[in-house]
């Protein structure tokens, strides 16, 4: 009877201590060597949507007071996205590990517009095609963003974690709709990689 009690008493201290060093070990992994829970191909498309996320808020925010109308609207409309999902992104980086928000976002310039400011008739018609091709380049580079981030999400839904694939499934609607929203083509988005 004793055996059997030594024994039972032993199975279940190994088993303690087998779990205790196995989370000691990994939270001193994470600690020291600062290792991501995710594998490189989430922990890359997490680091790369943030980065996107963070800088096309910003440029949205700079947009929203300097930009033409179509302008405007269309970043109110990523701003407001890029809003929400931020804490969505920032949730699914801390659970697994991923350094957020993005270091090193480079800081967007101030567009110069003091050296459009002229009374002749030339430099008027340069200052209008130079707001057109701003506007356009403004909305075609925030379409081309967001259809990275619908990429790269559709990727993570196809990515071995359960948690990463239903973060990716939640948010894809709303990318999508966005997308569409800022006028862009389903099926003639770019697949440009950052």
């Amino acid at each position: 009877m004793k055996i059997n009690t030594f024994f039972a008493a032993t199975i279940c201290a190994g088993t303690l201590f087998t779990s205790c060093v196995h989370q000691t070990a990994q939270e001193r992994q994470l600690k020291y060597t600062h290792t991501s829970l995710a594998d490189g191909d989430a922990f890359a498309i997490i680091q790369r949507v943030g980065e996107t996320v963070l800088t096309g808020a910003a440029r949205a925010e700079q947009i929203a007071s300097s930009g033409d109308a179509q302008s405007k609207e269309v970043a109110a409309q990523v701003k407001a996205f890029y809003t929400q999902f931020t804490p969505s992104l920032d949730s699914i980086a801390t659970a697994f590990h991923i350094d957020f928000p993005i270091r090193g976002i480079p800081a967007l310039a101030e567009a110069d517009t003091s050296a459009l400011e002229s009374t002749s008739d030339t430099t008027l018609v340069v200052e209008e095609d130079v707001q057109v091709h701003a506007k356009e380049d403004y909305v075609h580079m925030t379409q081309h963003d967001v259809a990275f981030v619908k990429e790269q999400l559709t990727r993570l839904s196809r990515n071995t974690n359960k948690d990463l694939q239903n973060f990716a499934h939640e948010h894809l609607p709303a990318v999508s709709a966005l997308y569409t929203q800022i006028g862009g083509q389903e099926d003639a988005h770019d697949h440009a990689h950052h």
